[in-house]
Parts: structure tokens; sequence; C-alpha cells
């Protein structure tokens, strides 16, 4: 009899260990592989079809940089709507439909405008479908779990960012290239497939339990009523951000280091090769990191992240500088990129479950959006200018200290 007691206890103890391996963690964890595996097959290929058009780095800068405008602006008006109405689910199912289906447009693409177009409505998409979802895996584990919670969906997440740069690799290797662009037109278009399942999974596999909405919630009153001490860690955030700027400038980077000596189709293929490597770092990282943010000083380890971030593209600017078209130096850069998004991306989402209470977060993560994207707008359009107007290594050098001084201010916040 004792035996069998302790053998429930035990099997309690189990039970209450994984409560936050639920439903929603694991649905919105499949949900986020679909939507990257879609959305990352593009986005790795991008860079070598824009060669075959003859746009330059700068346009690609300006492109990202409005496209995560776009998607910022948006966050913070569906994160202020949702808490006032108390539902999210039905928008953020919507978000992932926009995200899925806008891409495809490239496959029409002759010059720029139809990108921009495509860009722009995906990351809308985004926008609206982030900070809900953030809110909604916050609400769906106990705060101590946050940490677990979102490093597990980040790790599904770039999973999927692994897998759609290598379909789009395979495209490019299997199809006959008498149209140099052709092979990348039908990567756009195969984005569809998972692009769409993305929207469907997360419509049948996560549960929302609506709460009451708070109809008198006016717009500024809710930003004002933010705590004073989530406001301070934004402005760490924001300082980084001002640096943090797309990865597909990383990619054009060392499609262009590489060209020389394999061909605009071969370094290509490297750069998304690259990316994959870059994505599969984030996803082996992601939960450790997650999980070690539940023992420690979220913010310590957040700070530390962002000085690998710093130390990223300085390490760019000097292959840049002395011209090293190698592999071996190229993949040791793109992995610290995985380790800092990595913690970026899970620590950003756990932090805020800390700081604000759980009828808020909404807002919370939706100003966390505008931050993130105002900052990827000047972060990306200014290494793009400066990489056009002067040199690639001012370009990086200057979202290095940035991104450093970012760091500073969240380490030195981080009792507070």
């Amino acid at each position: 009899m004792k035996n069998d007691e302790a053998g429930c206890l035990a099997e309690r103890a189990r039970k209450r260990r994984l409560q936050w391996l639920n439903r929603n963690v694991v649905g919105m964890s499949i949900t986020s592989f679909l939507s990257d595996a879609g959305h990352e097959m593009v986005t790795a290929v991008l860079p070598g079809f824009l060669g075959t058009i003859d746009l330059a780095a700068g346009a690609l800068g300006w492109i990202e940089g409005v496209s995560d405008a776009a998607s910022s602006f948006v966050k913070l008006g569906a994160g202020w709507y949702s808490d006032r109405i108390g539902r999210r689910k039905g928008m953020v199912t919507f978000g992932y439909f926009l995200t899925g289906t806008a891409l495809a447009v490239f496959a029409l693409a002759v010059s720029w405008p139809l990108i921009l177009i495509g860009r722009v409505v995906s990351w809308l998409g985004r926008g609206i479908r982030g900070p809900l979802r953030d809110a909604l895996l916050s609400d769906s584990v106990n705060a101590e779990d946050c940490g677990k919670a979102f490093g597990l969906h980040r790790a599904g997440d770039t999973a999927g960012a692994v897998l759609g740069p290598l379909i789009g690799v395979a495209v490019l290797c299997a199809l006959p290239a008498s149209d140099p662009s052709g092979p990348f037109r039908f990567v756009f278009v195969l984005s569809l497939i998972p692009g769409l399942a993305a929207a469907a999974a997360f419509a049948l596999l996560v549960r929302e339990t609506p709460r009451p909405g708070r109809q008198g919630l006016a717009f500024w009153g809710a930003l004002r009523d933010l705590p004073e001490g989530y406001k301070r860690f934004l402005g760490g955030v924001g300082l980084f951000g001002l640096g943090d700027f797309s990865h597909t400038l990383l990619i054009l980077g060392a499609t262009q280091i590489l060209t020389p000596q394999y061909g605009v189709v071969g370094a290509s293929q490297w750069g998304a090769l690259l990316y994959a490597w870059r994505n599969l770092v984030y996803a082996g990282v992601s939960f450790p990191i997650g999980a070690l943010a539940d023992r420690m000083n979220k913010r310590t380890l957040l700070g530390l992240g962002y000085a690998v971030g710093a130390l990223t593209p300085l390490c760019f600017a000097l292959v840049v500088a002395f011209d090293v078209a190698r592999i071996v130096p190229l993949a040791a850069i793109f992995a610290l990129a995985g380790i800092y998004v990595a913690a970026e991306d899970a620590l950003e989402g756990a932090i805020p479950a800390d700081l604000v209470p759980s009828e808020g977060r909404g807002t919370a993560y939706g100003l966390m959006g505008t931050v993130n994207g105002a900052g990827d707008l000047i972060a990306s359009a200014m290494v793009g200018f400066l990489w056009t107007a002067i040199s690639p290594v001012v370009s990086f050098c200057s979202a290095s200290i940035l991104m450093l001084a970012g760091a500073s201010l969240v380490l030195a916040d981080r009792h507070s």
C-alpha cells in the first residue's frame, strides 16, 4: 500500500512538472514550425532572386525595414484591441493566413514593387498574430514555466526555419535554370503549402478560454497603466533594436562574398544553407536558454544574449574587410546570430509575464512589437544605406555599437 501511495505521489509530481507541456504549447509550436518553414524558404532564397532582377542592397534594406515597421505598428493596435474584447484566437489565425499566402506574390515580381507589397502584407500578418500569440502562450502556463514554454515554442518555430531553407536549396539544385529566376519563383509558390497549413493548425489545435473584455479600456490609458519597470525594460530593448537589422542582409553579404568563387546560383545556395545553419543553432539553443531563464535572472541572460548580438555584425565586418570568402568563418558568424536571436526571442517573450498582469499583456506585447519594429526599420534601412553609400564594414560596425549599448542598458537595469 505504501508503495502504491508513493507511486501515486510520484505520478502527481511528474504531471505537475509536465503541466507546462500542454495542448496549447504543443499546438502553437506546431503552427510556428509550419509557418516558419513557409516564409523562411522564401527569405533564404530572396537575396539570390534579387540578383536575377538587379536590385541592390539598399533596396533590400528599405524593403525589410518598411515591412518590419508595418508589422510593428499593427502589433500595438492588435494587442490593445485583444485586451479590450477579451479574445485573441481568431485574430491570430487570420494573421497566420496572411503570412502564409502573401509571399507567393513574389513569383510574379520583375522589380521591387511586388516584393515590397508581398513583404508588407505578410509582415502585417505577423504583426497581428505575434503579440496575441505570445499573450495566449503566457496565459497557458504558470509564470515560473514561461521560459520553458517560450523556449520550446521558439525551438519549434526555428525547426521550421531550418527545414524551409533546405527545401529552397533543394529546389534551386533540382530545377533547370535556363531562366535564372525560374527556380526562385517555384519556391515562392511552394511556400503556400506550409503557410496555409499553419493557419489551419492554429485554428484546430489551440484552445482559448475567453476572458471578460475591458470595454472601457482606452488606448492611451492602456499604455499609461503599464508598469514602470516594464517601460524601463523596453528602453533597453528599443536601443538594441536600433542595430538589430534583418538577417536577410547577412545572407546578401555572404552571397556577394561567395559569388566570385561559386557563381550566382551556387552562392545563393550557400547563403541559404548558412541561414539554415543559423536556424538550426537557434532551434538547438532556444529551449536550453528558456529553461535556464527559469532558474536565473532573465534580464541578465537577455543582456548577455544581446552582447553576443553585438559581436555578430562586428565579426561580419571583419570578414568583409579582409575578404574572407570561406564557409567556416561565415558559418561561425551565422551560429552567433542563431544564439543571440534565440535568447532575444525566448526572453523578450518570457520577461513581460514577470512584469505585467495577464489582463494587460496584449498591450504589453504589442508595445514591445512596435518598439522592436521601429528599431528594425531604422536598423535595416541604416545598414542598407550605409552599405550602399559608404561600405558594408561601416554599416555592420554601426549596428554593433548600437546593439552593445542596448545590452549595457538591459544589464544595468536587470535588478530593478
